[in-house]
C-alpha cells in the first residue's frame, strides 16, 4: 500500500473522505421533499363499497379512492399513504387500510399517481338491500382521513374527506 502524500496538512485519502461524506445528503439518500407541503390529494371518490354477504347479511364498507400530486419543484420517492376512516363524531376508527403508494423511482415535480383505493375491513351490515341500507335510520356518516409517510419522517395528514352516502361495486 503506497503511502498518503500531504497536501497542506490534508492528506488526499482524507480530502477525499470529506469529499466524499459531505456530498452524501445530496447523493442516495432521498430527497429533500417535506410530504405536507408536496402532495396534494386529488381526484377523490368516496363512498360505500358492497363487501359481499357476510353471515347473510349485505355488508357495506367506506372506501375512498384518490391521486396524489406532487406540487413542490423536486421529485419525491418512497412515500407510503395511510386512511383512517371513522364515524363522524366517534374518536374510535371505523378501521384504516394502507398502501405502499410512490415508490424508490419516484414522482416528478408536476407528476400525479396512479389511482389509489383503499377500504376498511369494519362498515354496516344488514339484511336489507344495500341501497336501502343507506338510507336505513341508524346508518351513521364517516369520514376519512388520508396520512403520507416520506420515508422515515413521521405520518402527515394530507386530506380529510366525509364519505359520501353512494354504493360502490368497483
Amino acid at each position: 500500500m503506497a503511502p498518503l502524500q500531504k497536501l497542506g496538512g490534508w492528506s488526499k485519502g482524507l480530502v477525499a473522505l470529506v469529499c466524499v461524506v459531505g456530498l452524501l445528503p445530496s447523493i442516495g439518500c432521498g430527497d429533500n421533499v417535506d410530504a405536507k407541503e408536496a402532495l396534494v390529494v386529488t381526484d377523490v371518490v368516496t363512498g360505500w363499497f358492497d363487501a359481499g354477504i357476510v353471515g347473510s347479511k349485505n355488508k357495506l364498507v367506506p372506501s375512498v379512492s384518490f391521486r396524489v400530486k406532487n406540487k413542490a419543484a423536486s421529485s419525491i420517492h418512497s412515500v407510503q399513504f395511510n386512511a383512517v376512516f371513522r364515524v363522524i363524531g366517534d374518536a374510535e376508527e371505523l378501521g384504516s387500510a394502507f398502501v405502499r403508494g410512490i415508490g424508490a423511482d419516484g414522482l416528478a415535480s408536476g407528476g400525479t399517481t396512479e389511482t389509489y383505493t383503499l377500504r376498511s375491513a369494519l362498515g354496516y351490515t344488514g339484511e336489507q338491500p344495500r341501497a336501502q341500507m343507506l338510507q336505513h335510520s341508524e346508518f351513521r356518516d364517516a369520514e376519512v382521513e388520508i396520512f403520507a409517510k416520506h420515508r422515515s419522517e413521521q405520518w402527515v395528514k394530507i386530506g380529510q374527506f366525509k364519505i359520501d352516502r353512494q354504493l360502490l361495486i368497483r
